[in-house]
């Protein structure tokens, strides 16, 4: 290895040079993912014409398996094909299903979404792992450097947010994509990006030093014998055997209701179980973690409206007066929009306040996050007062709200990336960040139960009627957000003891 990892570690300034190629990587694949979720929702319900309930439940089903599903991804990593293999595997996995979207988006939806499901869960908890251990345990910069990753996250979903939903639509480039063709290249730009991503990690490979080696790799920090090549093969048989899987349970949503009630008590238990092997010390920071874990259940399933309820609110409730811009286009990017923006400043907030010994704990963090999301609900319900009497309302008060939920998104998710790989003990780093995805999976599944609970306007109500349904659970959601912020700043000490010295 021409670098070692304490050569890489011990970097000068405030970032070192490796996370901006994972950045890049990461941002492409984020275009991919982003540009469809942020198209499930509204394609279904005007081109494959699903109600508006079970648009929600189906989007949810989808995004919990997407998220569920790095949990295995990261369990494959730690014990057979490291960090590099299962991420490039995923990257292959997520462009064979872009490539099917866009070849059929209407006959193919759910095989399509299948590959990316699997492929995602391959892909996204690895190269986060690959970003904590750039740092050294307890290196002050490591929740700097997770907000700028978390910036090249959102200029993905920036980018792929708006222009896969506006191509869609047909709100950009109309004059020169054929109606009949918009959904194809919609889907296709996902394929051409996932492409990108893989090649530059190519490239990056060369300056990871040991980073991400399969296990019993000559050069990997941790020695042991090296993994039989049947076992690497049959991950990928495996994978591939999941597809169909995947396919059927997303397309059948009350299949997604049985796998989310035993796959949640069985990871629990497995975790347990890892969880005897460990010393007390570590076992303390595992409850730490699954502190973290639980809450963060409860922030997805509000925040995730975005993809679900919002976009639905989005097209049906908000008109124009942003530059002009499409309302789909806004809910779906405007929170990276906002992000790449306030990530680094708030991961150098975080740098300038550590020094001066005034940094708050992370559970604070967290809970200061829930508190900017309740109040990021309450101006949407706000946005009702500005309506008229066809039940539209400002585009531009609507994007107030995105940027104080983003707020609070910023004081939870990347913090939360940082958390995991800091109360993991070396050889479960993989599956503890496989489990806050998939705790986001639980999130992701509320969210579209939550979603569904909303799309509470009767068949042959008004617009205004719709408008005043979605309001009102947005200003329930905005309390439920407010006290578990309050209740997670309440028990901060308890929590703290349990992560000892990791802040």
């Amino acid at each position: 290895m021409s670098l070692t990892l304490d050569e890489i570690q011990n970097f000068k300034g405030k970032y070192p040079k490796q996370i901006w190629s994972l950045f890049f990587s990461e941002m492409w694949e984020r275009f991919c993912f982003y540009g469809m979720r942020g198209m499930l929702v509204f394609f279904m319900i005007s081109q494959l014409n699903f109600h508006e309930k079970e648009a929600n439940l189906q989007y949810g089903a989808t995004q919990a398996f997407v998220y569920a599903f790095t949990f295995i991804g990261g369990l494959f990593a730690d014990k057979i094909l490291g960090f590099r293999k299962s991420l490039f595997w995923g990257g292959i996995l997520m462009i064979v299903g872009s490539l099917i979207l866009a070849t059929d988006p209407h006959k193919f939806f759910f095989l399509g979404i299948a590959f990316t499901v699997v492929g995602t869960g391959f892909f996204k908890p690895n190269i986060s792992s690959m970003v904590g251990q750039l740092y050294k345990p307890n290196d002050s910069r490591a929740d700097a450097g997770f907000s700028l990753f978390y910036a090249g996250i959102n200029l993905g979903a920036l980018l792929g947010g708006y222009l896969c939903i506006a191509i869609g639509k047909g709100e950009l480039f109309a004059n020169y994509i054929p109606e009949e063709l918009r959904w194809h290249l919609a889907f296709g730009f996902a394929a051409i990006v996932m492409v990108i991503s893989l090649i530059n990690f190519v490239f990056t490979q060369r300056s990871l030093g040991t980073i991400g080696l399969q296990p019993g790799h000559p050069d990997s920090e941790i020695k042991s014998a090296p993994i039989p090549k049947w076992q690497e093969y049959g991950v990928y048989v495996l994978s591939l055997i999941f597809v169909p899987i995947i396919m059927i349970m997303v397309a059948k949503t009350e299949y997604t209701d049985y796998f989310m009630w035993i796959v949640g008590p069985l990871t629990l238990i497995y975790l347990f179980y890892e969880m005897t092997k460990v010393t007390p010390s570590e076992r303390k920071k595992l409850w730490a973690a699954l502190v973290f874990i639980l809450f963060s259940i409860l922030f997805w399933g509000i925040y995730e409206q975005s993809g679900g309820s919002l976009s639905i609110f989005a097209a049906k409730n908000l008109n124009k007066d942003l530059l002009g811009l499409d309302p789909n286009g806004v809910n779906n990017s405007g929170g990276a929009f906002f992000i790449i923006f306030l990530a680094p400043l708030i991961g150098l907030l975080w740098i300038w306040m550590s020094k001066r010994k005034i940094e708050p704990n992370t559970i604070i963090k967290f809970g200061l996050g829930f508190i900017f999301l309740g109040l990021g609900y309450y101006v949407l319900f706000a946005t009702r007062f500005f309506a008229n009497l066809q039940g539209i309302t400002s585009l531009n008060f609507f994007t107030i709200a995105l940027l104080v939920i983003t707020l609070g998104e910023l004081c939870l998710s990347p913090i939360g990336l940082s958390i995991m790989t800091k109360l993991s003990t070396k050889n479960l780093q993989g599956m503890m960040m496989g489990m806050w995805f998939l705790a986001s999976a639980y999130g992701q599944y509320v969210a579209g139960i939550i979603g569904a609970g909303l799309a509470t306007a009767k068949d042959g109500s008004t617009n205004y009627d719709a408008l005043i349904s979605y309001t009102d659970g947005y200003k329930q959601l905005g309390l439920y957000a407010v006290i578990a912020g309050i209740v997670l700043i309440l028990i901060s000490p308890f929590v703290k003891k349990l992560m000892q010295e990791v802040r």
